[in-house]
């Protein structure tokens, strides 16, 4: 601690003595650290801005590069008579565009023009809601590189996967089998004088508009054309180059127009204005575009998310986190406890509707839930909200439709708005019913043990089972019973075992008493867990070796062994802990700056 020498002269003497400047220097630290708090705020806008930017640049990218395939896979509409099949449909093509509202409007479309009934567009809607959900699964991948966060924020992304899927399970042969949502949505429309009016406006849109337009501007109309069978529109491209189109003004018209208006009417209708995006005259074609815009929003994309997270981590931390935490997670006192969910649900709906997008919503809350400030107990209802308030916006869109398309889009609207009521009908209300917590949970415990487990979750949900269903479906209802019943026969046993052998052991067999006279393939994901760690070593290992910063230390020098059966059960139930079975026998290598373990698998 410095001092400061300060003389004082009075008529009989001169006292000199030090007076510390401690207290300036805490003063002037407050007033940086206020200064660098007050800094953060705008950094994390400015963060959260790009972050929303990056996605809606990140489904103009997939729109570019599937959004043909996506209007020819809905051209057929033969096939998406078969409910299965619409259903598949409904998951691939928004997936391939990653827009849940363009889906919804090619649907809109084939319904107003006669080339789909609506019962038959409501597993397509089913499909589209599954597929939404894949946005917020990829951001939960970003947060890979701390295991607990990881496990946290991929339960929090997969919860909402899980409801879907559940809810369509349970619906899907419901409106099948009696068509109730079709028939609902055709009643409530019946019910009212439904006039065309002014489309709502997108708040989000409003704020992102202004610098995504800079990037990339989509003419959404060609995948619309495809899918009605337009054939001339498969030579358009999706880049929009004139952003008012070439419209001539009839006689009538002409006649009727006030002298001073004409000119200019004609002037800016004949004369269309070109669209200044960053794409414009490159020549590109569309997946090359596509696949550039691609790389570009993911970069930008994991950048903005990290970044929030760190800067997330840094002002929810101590008193602040201990604050929001408990004004998000606590529960009303007794016995108004149960209203906290509800709350949160009409939350996530407001917020939907305001932002105009669940999928913005359920994204910027997976970095939240990783980092604990929102538990997954609340993410659900939150989730639900969003659901909510997304089919809102859905159905004020619908109300601005034409008047020719106006009964088929609000039906569309409808059918979704009552495919999520009954949804949160089936899995919210009763406690024991929340069976999507119970299981986000236990994809998250699965991932944080295996991180390459997101990525084939991903592969296999979104992408390789909906093409293998759909595959089937196509053969016929012969081929879809020969195939499914086996398997939900197969899987309603081993459900049934499971749940015995975690509760009654002593009413199975000794055999099914654990699936160990299983190969070990067919009930672990060691093995395979095993085959990527040493493929993806053999990339990383020669050069690690030879690096003279590296010491390979033996396995006998890690010795980390269980000191109970009841610890081994702890390390097992939270992979979070460091498992026997996660050490490998061969040798590991570890780099001395900052003890960075190297061959544990990569994502």
């Amino acid at each position: 601690m410095s001092s400061r020498p300060i003389r004082i002269t009075t008529t009989e003497q001169t006292v000199s003595f030090n007076v510390p400047t401690k207290i300036s220097e805490d003063r002037h630290g407050e007033r940086s650290s206020l200064f660098i708090s007050l800094l953060r705020v705008p950094l994390l806008l400015l963060l959260l801005y790009g972050f929303v930017c990056s996605l809606d640049i990140l489904s103009s990218a997939f729109q570019l590069a599937g959004g043909k395939v996506a209007g020819d896979i809905f051209k057929d509409n033969a096939i998406l008579s078969n409910p299965v099949a619409g259903l598949m449909v409904g998951i691939l093509v928004t997936v391939l565009v990653q827009s849940s509202s363009t889906s919804t409007s090619i649907v809109v479309s084939l319904v107003s023009s006669g080339l789909l009934e609506v019962k038959s567009a409501v597993p397509i809607i089913m499909g589209s809601n599954i597929g939404t959900s894949v946005t917020n699964t990829i951001v939960a991948l970003m947060q890979a590189g701390e295991r607990n966060e990881f496990k946290r924020a991929f339960a929090g992304a997969t919860i909402h996967d899980c409801f879907n899927w559940l809810s369509v399970l349970v619906l899907l042969p419901v409106e099948v089998a009696s068509g109730l949502m079709s028939f609902l949505a055709r009643v409530t429309v019946s019910s009212f004088q439904l006039h065309s009016g002014d489309e709502a406006p997108e708040l989000l849109k409003t704020l992102t508009e202004p610098f995504t337009k800079l990037i990339i501007q989509l003419d959404k109309s060609v995948i619309t054309g495809i899918a009605l069978g337009d054939e001339s529109m498969r030579n358009h491209s999706l880049m929009k180059v004139w952003c008012k189109p070439s419209v001539f003004l009839s006689s009538e018209n002409v006649t009727a127009a006030a002298a001073h208006n004409l000119t200019q009417n004609i002037t800016s209708q004949i004369n269309p204005e070109k669209c200044q995006h960053l794409f414009v005259d490159s020549g590109l074609s569309d997946l090359a575009v596509g696949l550039i815009l691609l790389a570009g929003s993911l970069m930008v994309l994991c950048s903005c998310l990290l970044l929030l997270v760190k800067l997330l981590n840094s002002i929810l931390k101590g008193q602040v986190a201990k604050v929001i935490e408990g004004v998000i997670n606590t529960d009303f006192p007794y016995p108004l406890g149960w209203l906290s969910g509800y709350l949160a649900m009409l939350m996530g709906a407001g917020m939907t509707f305001i932002i105009q997008s669940s999928s913005v919503f359920t994204s910027a809350m997976t970095p939240l839930i990783g980092i604990g400030v929102i538990s997954l107990n609340r993410a659900y209802p939150l989730t639900l909200g969003s659901n909510i308030g997304t089919t809102t916006t859905a159905l004020l869109a619908a109300l601005a439709s034409p008047k020719e398309k106006l009964p088929a889009a609000c039906q569309i609207a409808l059918c979704h708005f009552y495919f999520n009521i009954f949804g949160i009908l089936l899995w919210y209300p009763v406690p024991f019913t929340r069976l999507p917590i119970r299981m986000a949970s236990a994809l998250g415990e699965r991932t944080a043990k295996y991180r390459w487990f997101a990525v084939l979750y991903l592969l296999v949900c979104f992408l390789l089972l909906p093409c293998l269903v759909f595959g089937i479906s196509l053969a016929g209802w012969q081929a879809m019973v020969g195939v499914g019943a086996p398997f939900t026969a197969l899987t309603i046993f081993v459900l049934l075992v499971n749940l015995m052998q975690s509760r009654s052991p002593t009413h199975l067999p000794k055999t099914l008493r654990s699936w160990d006279f299983l190969p070990q393939w067919m009930h672990s994901l060691k093995p395979l867990d095993k085959l990527i760690t040493r493929t993806t070593a053999l990339c990383c290992s020669p050069a690690r070796l030879n690096d003279p910063d590296v010491v390979v230390v033996s396995p006998d020098a890690i010795n980390i062994k269980p000191e109970s059966k009841k610890q081994a059960e702890q390390w097992y139930e939270n992979p979070a802990l460091s498992l026997p079975e996660e050490i490998s026998s061969e040798p590991r290598v570890f780099r001395l700056r900052g003890l960075e373990r190297c061959n544990s698998t990569p994502l």
